[in-house]
């Protein structure tokens, strides 16, 4: 299994944030190609310290890492990559690995 977390950084309007991501950006992201889960944070997002610079988390699964460069590079791929820029405005940092249990 491979995962890509989306850090989602407090944006400047949250309830604007909010509202775009749920209404725009999910419908794009689960037009991936290959996309196998799709698990996002709710409610506060908090470290051990307290809370944490992070708006939001989203986890996106696909089977390796192989098939989720494959979907990032399809037209469906670069346009949920674009739309960020439209409502990301506190930054976001984006993570990919394998992973495995144990």
């Amino acid at each position: 299994m491979a995962s890509l977390v989306v850090l989602y950084k407090t944006p400047i309007d949250a309830a604007a944030f909010d509202k775009y991501y749920a209404e725009t950006h999910i419908g794009l992201a689960k037009k991936l190609p290959g996309l196998r889960k799709y698990e996002v944070s709710h409610g506060p997002v908090l470290s051990l310290a307290g809370p944490s610079g992070l708006h939001l988390v989203a986890t996106l699964h696909f089977d390796d890492l192989a098939a989720m460069q494959a979907a990032l590079a399809t037209p469906e791929g670069e346009a949920a990559a674009a739309d960020v820029a439209n409502f990301a405005t506190g930054g976001v940092d984006m993570l990919m690995y394998e992973s495995q249990e144990v």
